[in-house]
């Protein structure tokens, strides 16, 4: 398993929009995952040790920027032929368990990580009102182990100022991750 660190935010590059089956059987795009203030675009799985340890976290965060204005959705792009347990079924299963409020999509194409330059998992990419980039950096210091609880919460932070001003913190710590699981072609 490859660990992965994500580049550095690259401010005000645009949201590509996409066409995503979720697991609750709708399908979503940009526009129906944008919130007032913002849009939060994370990469996911269910297999990485580094997402493990902070799905609930996860789930909490994205709860409490959504009052902030900010919408949210999750996208599993790994390939479940090789990584049976991100298969569409254990998706909608990991969504249940930890009461995802938001939608978890299927990228089987995997061409929306590719337009996003997405090289891991968990990969955050946290847009303003104009849907421009604004922060591409970590939940929190949590690792394959959750951080303690009372570690500062990098992304949620750096998505507050971004409902607030439109505009992302300068200074950002990458995320850090397995690699994205890509197709033999």
């Amino acid at each position: 398993m490859a660990s992965l660190e994500t580049p550095v935010c690259d401010f005000g590059w645009k949201a590509v929009d996409f066409d995503l089956p979720g697991v609750d059987g709708r399908r979503y795009n940009l526009a129906s995952a944008q919130g007032e203030k913002g849009l939060l675009v994370m990469f996911i799985c269910n297999h990485c040790p580094y997402v493990k340890a902070i799905r609930d976290r996860i789930a909490r965060d994205v709860n409490e920027l959504r009052d902030a204005g900010i919408g949210a959705i999750a996208i599993m792009s790994n390939d479940p032929a090789d990584y049976p347990e991100d298969s569409f079924d254990n998706m909608a299963k990991v969504a249940s368990e930890f009461d995802f409020t938001f939608p978890y999509v299927w990228d089987e194409t995997q061409e929306i990580a590719k337009a996003y330059g997405a090289v891991c998992t968990p990969d955050f990419f946290g847009f303003n009102s104009k849907l421009e980039l604004q922060y591409r950096g970590r939940l929190d210091a949590s690792r394959k182990e959750a951080a303690p609880a009372d570690i500062r919460r990098d992304l949620y932070e750096g998505m507050l100022q971004v409902a607030k001003t439109g505009q992302g913190p300068r200074e950002q710590i990458p995320s850090i991750g397995c690699s994205i699981k890509w197709r033999m072609e």
